[in-house]
């Protein structure tokens, strides 16, 4: 027994997984068109741009940290590379690079303030979040870039999968995942993030230097809100200002939910793809069985808590 329980994951890890079936067999029962390919393939669209900012989210919290300004570093990106290709006529490769490039020169500026001048990650990105909403508003005139190149919003294209649409947008995101999870369990830089969020201190005697990964965790964090960025457009197909708001919390509110600790140091990338989608399962099926999104956002807050309360509980099991 006690053999067959030591290879089981944790239940940090199991949690999500099992929330998903059951959100899954709940709305299956309750409303006739849940199950079926073109609802699940409308599921991953709308949880693409939440999806692929909670792989920043997901390397930032691994290292005991946390990003509130992913959202509108988000939202900064998709001005960008929006306005440089309509107004000033620059390639869409280039106009997307550019807009990548802003996003990552804005994860740099919050690893150099936590890393050099010992900031707390949540005051930062507080600061940052503050401070991207201002430049893209005042960079767009908080008006909405419509003239969009057709490239832009090519991920937005679908394809025939089953009988259902396919958005490429979400077999993007699912690769960036599995491209993210093979590095965090196959190199030596990926442990390195798993143990800077253990104990830097450790970490720093080993000959690690926690600061160099703390920076490159940020720096790759806003190339992934660049990412997000593109699949933004490609889903409206215009870059919106007001954009990224929200996505901040939510992308938490998936990392929480996917078992990766707030303490950092403990979970596994891909329970933050399965966190996304359980969110988004529990807003499509409440929208289909007419649920007020209210109750909604209600039902998503107590999920937060109990994710929470779960993995605190299993660290003082542990300890």
């Amino acid at each position: 027994m006690d053999t067959l329980k030591s290879k089981l994951p944790p239940i940090g890890q199991l949690g999500p997984f099992i929330a998903l079936v059951i959100a899954c067999a709940i709305f299956g029962v309750t409303t006739d068109r849940f199950f079926s390919g073109q609802n699940f393939s409308l599921i991953l669209q709308q949880v693409g741009v939440v999806g692929v900012i909670a792989i920043g989210q997901t390397l930032i919290i691994l290292t005991a940290g946390i990003d509130l300004s992913c959202g509108m570093i988000m939202a900064l990106g998709s001005i960008v590379m929006t306005k440089f290709a309509a107004d000033l006529g620059m390639p869409a490769p280039l106009a997307i690079l550019c807009g990548i490039g802003v996003t990552a020169a804005f994860g740099l500026l919050n690893g150099l303030l936590v890393t050099r001048i010992k900031l707390p990650p949540f005051i930062v990105t507080l600061g940052t979040f503050n401070i991207a909403f201002a430049v893209t508003q005042l960079y767009s005139g908080a008006q909405t870039v419509t003239e969009v190149p057709e490239m832009m919003t090519w991920l937005g294209n679908t394809f025939s999968l089953g009988g259902a649409n396919v958005a490429y947008s979400s077999v993007l995101m699912v690769l960036l995942y599995l491209g993210v999870w093979f590095w965090l369990r196959e190199t030596g830089a990926g442990r390195h993030v798993y143990a800077v969020g253990n104990n830097p201190e450790a970490t720093r005697l080993v000959g690690i230097p926690p600061e160099r990964v703390l920076l490159g965790v940020y720096v790759m964090a806003g190339v992934f809100y660049g990412i997000a960025s593109l699949l933004a457009v490609a889903r409206t197909g215009v870059g919106d200002p007001n954009a990224g708001q929200t996505e901040n919390l939510d992308a938490i509110t998936a990392v929480v939910l996917g078992g990766t600790s707030l303490f950092g140091g403990r979970g596994v990338i891909l329970g933050s793809l399965i966190g996304a989608v359980v969110v988004g399962v529990l807003r499509n099926g409440l929208t289909l069985m007419g649920v007020s999104s209210v109750y909604q956002v209600l039902i998503t807050g107590i999920l937060v808590i109990l994710a929470v309360t779960v993995d605190q509980l299993s660290r003082k099991g542990g300890r």
